[in-house]
């Protein structure tokens, strides 16, 4: 008897290829992934480890309908930060809504599929009465709708609140500098010190075992409810002081106006910056608005790396 198929968009990604990963490792699923080019390197590693690898465009919704024949599972994911990097975060919006909505018609006209898992974001405007709008969660609430105003689609749906990466340090508003007059590695954020930080710590080995462990309890997870995930939480002040630990170097916390922020990293620190403010005012509330569903509900604590040991892992000699 032939396996069921699991569908993972963005194959080759950081979400999308944890998720391979770990169904590959699991075996329940044919595995199915969908990229851009099926002839680039990362595509062809992922054939040769058995993966049958298709190509979809996003805009494209028949392409997508095609990729996802007889797909018994699907994991979807979208990449704001690609068009936001392009054209800003007016346009980026518009295309990540865009691609998520042709994903979701498409899963809605799959008639195989039994689970839908979307990789999404708090409403963060909601949470907040309309004082933070962060774009990169903005047009993920949209699709969310989108998908919530499909009666037949949302009993096949888990929506995923995908955290923190620590691989966020790699990002040039992200990374501490270095004052070379006090010796310290500086993390200039516009948030106070006692935010809270939810993290997952690194997406490529944590992601893929909590969606795994959404796949293996439907009966927990499906009618349209909600994931964290999330592997541990401390403060932005704690998080920098960890790295610090794993890699030796002095550290500081420095709170600095959004204003300051985003004149230091134009564009990028207006959008990042946002997310921290609304981080720091609404601390725990920031992840609200769904009753959600843990990592100790799916069973997959000890299959997951913690924030420490994400930080100690990375090669860092690029950016410091």
């Amino acid at each position: 008897m032939s396996k069921p198929v699991a569908v993972i968009i963005g194959a080759t990604g950081g979400q999308g290829g944890s998720v391979v990963d770990s169904f590959l490792q699991d075996g329940t699923y044919q595995v199915r992934g969908v990229t851009r080019n099926v002839n680039n390197a990362n595509a062809q590693a992922l054939h040769k480890r058995g993966v049958e690898v298709v190509t979809a465009n996003l805009n494209d919704q028949a392409s997508l309908i095609e990729a996802f024949k007889g797909a018994t599972l699907i994991f979807a994911v979208t990449d704001f930060f690609e068009p936001f990097a392009a054209k800003g975060p007016e346009e980026a919006m518009k295309v990540e809504s865009v691609q998520g909505i042709n994903l979701a018609k498409a899963a809605s006209a799959t008639p195989t599929l039994k689970h839908y898992i979307w990789s999404t974001l708090p409403n963060g405007k909601k949470i907040s009465g309309g004082k933070y709008v962060v774009p990169h969660f903005e047009a993920k609430n949209q699709i969310d709708a989108y998908i919530k105003s499909d009666p037949t689609l949302l009993t096949k749906t888990t929506f995923v609140w995908v955290t923190f990466f620590a691989s966020n340090l790699f990002f040039p508003m992200f990374t501490p500098n270095l004052i070379k007059s006090s010796g310290k590695y500086v993390w200039l954020q516009p948030a106070p010190a006692d935010t809270p930080i939810l993290s997952v710590a690194d997406q490529k080995k944590n992601i893929g075992p909590i969606i795994v462990g959404i796949a293996k309890k439907p009966e927990l997870t499906l009618n349209g409810k909600f994931v964290l995930a999330t592997v541990d939480e401390s403060t932005v002040e704690e998080f920098i002081s960890t790295w610090g630990r794993v890699t030796g170097k002095q550290t500081e916390y420095v709170q600095i106006p959004l204003a300051e922020y985003n004149r230091l990293w134009p564009m990028w620190g207006q959008e990042m910056g946002v997310m921290m403010e609304f981080w720091g005012e609404y601390k725990e509330k920031s992840w609200s608005g769904e009753d959600y569903i843990t990592k100790e509900d799916l069973g997959v604590v000890e299959k997951l790396i913690s924030t420490e040991e994400a930080l100690a892992s990375f090669d860092y000699s690029l950016v410091l």
